[in-house]
């Protein structure tokens, strides 16, 4: 009997240990750009709804409530013709009517290609789109970012009247 209680001690310990060890957090941080292609033939954002009549001498209130969907691609460099890793995939909406020009955004960043493929991560909060830098708060992930958390920093790295490359720096902490 001494000798049974002792191997489920010990085997009790060994599953403490292994269980402790698996749920230690990882910290990954990558960078990647993202090209929001809203004008022309090949748009990767697209809006869906909103005011019917952009008319108001106020850009900001005229596309208050718009919304967009949107399925752009990722990529190494701002080149839009370097290599193509994921794709960011969600909704954004213009969401606010004062002085300052906003977004709710809420999107997924699966990874198609690389060390992350088959991965992603998800992203939800408000992006003052005109800040030279925005933080915005990482939600939850699956693939090896499962139970992820963290935070991006986004950062214009060109803009072409609504089109944009957005460089992103991410630091995650998952298990």
């Amino acid at each position: 009997m001494a000798l049974s209680g002792k191997f489920l001690f010990l085997v009790g310990v060994l599953t403490l240990f292994c269980t402790t060890e698996a749920m230690k957090s990882k910290v990954t941080r990558m960078q990647f750009y993202m090209h929001d292609i809203v004008s022309g033939p090949n748009a990767t954002a697209v809006r869906v709804a909103g005011q019917s009549n952009l008319t108001s001498p106020d850009p900001i209130k005229a596309m208050f409530g718009s919304v967009y969907v949107m399925d752009n691609p990722l990529t190494v460099t701002p080149d839009p013709n370097s290599t193509v890793i994921g794709r960011a995939q969600g909704i954004y909406a213009m969401s606010s009517q004062q002085d300052e020009f906003s977004l709710l955004m809420t999107l997924t960043y699966g990874f198609t290609s690389g060390p992350y493929n088959g991965s992603s991560f998800s992203v939800l909060g408000r992006n003052p789109v005109m800040s030279e830098v925005r933080e915005m708060p990482i939600v939850g992930g699956t693939g090896i970012f499962r139970l992820a958390r963290g935070y991006c920093l986004a950062k214009t790295s060109s803009m072409d009247q609504m089109d944009a490359v957005i460089g992103y720096n991410v630091t995650l902490l998952h298990y």
